[in-house]
């Protein structure tokens, strides 16, 4: 029985779904859920099914659309599903329109189910048996029980829910003859969709080349990890991902194809043909016998790949950021500032004293930011040569916080560390020394090396730099503070989420390390200013679509009432469909409304540990009430320029004259 079973009934079906716009087409679907009771609000489902099509397309190719949100207003797992004939837009990746629409609706707190659902389904739309089944369908009845897994195939084989062939082996796996026996791992950014829809094709290909295969999934949904006897057994291994896969020092010694997921949706017979030739000896490559870090995905180059390592270590150092500078401000607000000279807690704590309660809030949130460093730059080490370069990179972070090098010396160590794990485990060693490679020799040699780099060779010379723009943060003053503020803010705005947006977030939340414990530190103030900006281009567009709602779509103006929360939360990336339907307008508008609020900002010398939170966090801000006025000086801004250009291209069009009417006579009006 499919984890679909039970969620559409015949009156959620629509066979002849007309609207061709996305935002119509929704609603009509939107509206079966509201009649039948499983959604009590429409216009609120909606602004989350538009909050959800916000920040990624649904549009899975091949004709398939999968809308789908988590909402307070609905009242159990539903799934309803429409057919178009002429297609509705879901900005899919082969551009073709979606003939096939099904729309999974969640309620808030039903996160496994939710997730259970888009797995199954992206699973079973794998198979071609399956989607066409479903627009050969005459009746809501017969695609509702095909969909719930109550209607076999025409050839009578067992079924996982609506035709495709049912794997053996285990959940992952497909069971073909005795010969080739493969494994593989799937990964995609979201881990739900492309995830799940490359392990079916993959198990497919696998059952139609006569082979055994055994897929891990690593998405959202949960994972069963490969055991230890399959991949001892796999002939071959194949790595479909657009992330890193976890645990890869699994794999050792393996033939391995190693693809973007994609890759595998869109191509599944050939990776399978060439794991075979892999594994028959005829060329190609094999993880290295110390388990090699993971490959750059598919048409990723060295700028993408750069990015992506330094990334990975700015999120894991993120929760130590947050959780140490709210303990910290905390701290100050129930002590006062000289908290920070009180003895250790350890020995000195009285239960009812609430400096005592400060003074073991701040030393707790010191000791989180000693480990900022060392994880930034041991998870730089992890994303370029995986779990191996751990311990190099952890400790070259801690070598930069004791010559002083602070982030940017994390940073230099995690890129060595990595790169130097990277290239010893390509060293093609002798099979006794292959075991202790990875647990004694690999670690000592690049602890002791990165050690050497950063106390010997270039530890001062980046502790000398970092001396010098911590100083220049701290004696930020006047234009000049301004100045950073506005260009902070003008990154943040541009791409609204990309490279240049991620690049002054970073700068924001590396120089947090360089706070210590002064409340007035110049840094401080730079991530006030950063998250100030990053949240007005979402509340500028949501307040336009209120006060000029004609000049806006009916979809921008769903858009907008999602951008309301998505701004205050510090999301930037909920105006990105505003600029993506009208880019010459509305970044100049962001851009000069973040510009504003980051100006603003480092004017009024407001300050924040936190590296998130939007307003939620406004308690613990320097000056909030001053930073609220940044914050709608900002959005105020941004809405007025939008407006204001949106209008002149109205007005321009106005005063053009239509050749089509030119010569006819003027309508009385009524």
């Amino acid at each position: 029985m499919s984890d679909t079973s039970g969620l559409i009934t015949p009156a959620l079906v629509d066979l002849h779904l007309a609207p061709e716009d996305k935002n119509e087409a929704l609603r009509a679907l939107a509206q079966r859920l509201v009649a039948e009771g499983r959604v009590t609000d429409l216009d609120g489902f909606l602004a989350d099914v538009a909050a959800r099509e916000a920040q990624a397309p649904t549009g899975m190719g091949d004709g398939i659309g999968i809308p789908h949100c988590r909402s307070p207003h609905v009242t159990r797992p539903s799934l309803a599903f429409g057919r178009s004939t002429r297609g509705v837009d879901f900005d899919a990746p082969d551009g073709r329109p979606a003939d096939l629409i099904f729309m999974i609706a969640a309620p808030a707190g039903a996160d496994d189910t939710h997730l259970r659902i888009l797995a199954d389904l992206a699973r079973r739309l794998m198979d071609p048996a399956f989607t066409g089944a479903l627009r050969e369908a005459r009746s809501p009845g017969e695609v509702a029980a095909r969909i719930n897994g109550e209607e076999a195939p025409a050839d009578g084989r067992a079924t996982t829910g609506g035709g495709a062939e049912a794997p053996s082996g285990g959940p992952e796996a497909v069971a073909g003859g005795d010969g080739l026996r493969l494994v593989a791992v799937t990964s995609c950014p979201t881990g739900i969709a492309h995830t799940y829809m490359a392990a079916k094709a993959l198990e497919l290909a696998a059952a139609r080349a006569g082979a055994r295969i055994e897929v891990e999934t690593q998405g959202s949904a949960g994972t069963t990890p490969l055991t230890p006897e399959a991949i001892a057994a796999a002939d071959a291994v194949i790595l479909a991902h657009d992330v890193e896969v976890r645990d890869r020092a699994r794999f050792t010694g393996k033939p391995t194809v190693d693809v973007g997921v994609k890759a595998a949706v869109n191509r599944a017979d050939g990776l399978i043909a060439e794991a075979a030739r892999l594994a028959a000896g005829s060329g190609g490559a094999a993880v290295p016998a110390q388990g090699a870090a993971p490959a750059a995905p598919t048409g990723e180059h060295g700028a993408q790949r750069l990015r992506r390592y330094l990334m990975t270590g700015v999120s894991y150092m993120i929760p130590f950021v947050a959780a140490g500078g709210l303990l910290i401000a905390l701290a100050f607000a129930i002590g006062g500032y000289e908290i920070a000279s009180a003895p250790s807690v350890l020995g000195h704590f009285t239960w009812s004293s609430s400096n005592s309660w400060a003074a073991m809030l701040f030393q707790t949130g010191k000791a989180a930011f000693g480990f900022l460093v060392p994880v930034l730059a041991g998870y730089i080490a992890w994303g370029i040569a995986d779990r191996a370069a751990l311990a190099a990179g952890i400790t070259g972070g801690a070598v930069s916080v004791a010559v002083g090098a602070g982030f940017l010396g994390g940073i230099v160590a995690g890129l060595i560390a990595g790169f130097l794990v990277l290239w010893m485990l390509r060293w093609k060693v002798p099979p006794a020394v292959r075991g202790i490679m990875p647990v004694v020799v690999v670690p000592l040699l690049s602890v002791a090396a990165v050690g050497f780099l950063m106390f010997v060779v270039v530890g001062s010379p980046i502790a000398s730099a970092m001396n010098a723009l911590t100083d220049w943060l701290n004696g930020l003053s006047g234009s000049h503070a301004v100045l950073l503020g506005a260009l902070l803010g003008a990154m943040m705005a541009f791409d609204m989420g990309g490279p240049l947006n991620k690049v002054a977030y970073t700068f924001a939340a590396g120089a947090l390390t360089t706070a210590g414990t002064a409340p007035d530190a110049g840094s401080l103030k730079v991530m006030a200013a950063v998250m100030a900006a990053g949240m007005t281009p979402p509340l500028g567009m949501a307040l336009a679509t209120v006060v000029r709602r004609r000049l806006f779509t009916p979809e921008e103006r769903e858009n907008g009432k999602a951008a309301w929360v998505l701004g205050a939360s510090f999301i930037t990336e909920g105006a990105i469909p505003f600029a993506a339907a009208d880019p010459l307008r509305v970044i100049p508008a962001g851009i000069a409304g973040s510009m504003t609020a980051g100006g603003l900002v480092m004017a009024f010398g407001s300050t924040l540990r936190a590296p998130h939170g939007g307003i939620w966090v406004l308690p613990l801000i320097g000056s909030p009430l001053a930073y609220l006025v940044a914050i709608v000086a900002g959005t105020v801004v941004t809405t007025a320029v939008v407006v204001g250009l949106k209008g002149m291209r109205g007005a321009a069009a106005a005063a053009t004259p239509d050749p089509r009417v030119a010569h006819e006579d003027p309508v009385p009006s009524a």
